[in-house]
């Protein structure tokens, strides 16, 4: 069984474009041929082989193998044994960094993953997403991304690389969660809370990446926030001051003044001037 979807405008990040489940005919194979996108099988049962850059694989229960897009593969069936498999066809500006977490590149292609049974049900539930028509859409790319979760956990990393990639994805919880929060009465301790680690080691590794404090970068990202709201918006100054997560206005001017070297009241004067200077 297959299934063919749009594109989806709405998740540009990380799109399905087709997925299935087939038991496979002796020798059933394809290529060498190309795809315009990433396509990932995972057997089942089964044994076949896998064919790219000029190496071979051989693949059997437990295992699967990424297809990248423009590469050109060879994938055929044992005559004896063949496969019975599961693929998910998909895109998207996240998903050669996922697929990196996950431990899968165009050099390491293949993945291991012993608990077929869950790969299984979710592609099972994607086939019965048509029953769900209003939130389909919604419902396939929750289970393309729990599907990720899944290889991702699995994924063999050395501890160095571990480290590493977690460091990147902490600092982007903690710019996610300014972003979204930024607004209300937050601290570097809710931060750690909510991303599950020690305040002070978040802290450390934060600044060690960023070259920033946690702090820091929430001053200066309510600060641009208000920079922005000055120029495009005719709210008072007390209103953008709430709105960037200060009661006081007068706190809040004291920090953008430190920060942007005017009041807020003159930032605004001072750009509406300067753009009445290009327009003339």
């Amino acid at each position: 069984m297959i299934e063919y979807l749009p594109r989806s405008k709405q998740h540009t990040e990380l799109y399905l474009t087709q997925f299935g489940i087939e038991d496979c005919i002796s020798g059933h194979e394809f290529g060498p041929a190309v795809r315009t996108h990433y396509l990932l099988h995972y057997v089942f049962e089964g044994k076949g082989t896998f064919e790219v850059n000029g190496v071979q694989h051989s693949i059997g229960s437990g295992q699967g193998f990424l297809i990248c897009p423009h590469v050109v593969t060879y994938y055929v069936a044992d005559e004896a044994e063949p496969w019975s498999y599961g693929w998910i066809g998909f895109n998207g500006t996240l998903a050669e960094s996922l697929l990196e977490q996950a431990g899968m590149t165009l050099v390491s292609p293949i993945v291991y993953y012993e608990h077929k049974d869950r790969i299984h049900q979710y592609l099972q539930w994607m086939i019965q997403s048509n029953e769900y028509p209003a939130a389909r859409e919604m419902r396939l790319t929750g289970l393309l991304y729990m599907i990720f979760s899944l290889l991702m956990e699995n994924a063999p990393k050395t501890l160095m690389a571990q480290t590493r990639s977690n460091a990147d994805i902490y600092v982007e919880q903690v710019k996610d969660f300014i972003e979204m929060n930024f607004s209300q009465k937050i601290t570097v301790e809710d931060i750690a809370h909510f991303i599950g680690l020690n305040r002070s080691y978040l802290c450390s590794l934060f600044t060690k990446t960023t070259k920033l404090s946690i702090q820091d970068y929430l001053i200066r990202y309510r600060m641009d926030t208000a920079s922005s709201m000055l120029i495009r918006t005719d709210l008072s100054i007390g209103n953008i001051a709430r709105s960037v997560g200060y009661i006081d206005p007068l706190l809040f001017s004291k920090i953008f003044k430190k920060i942007k070297g005017m009041s807020p009241r003159k930032y605004r004067s001072q750009s509406l001037l300067n753009a009445n200077v290009i327009i003339d």
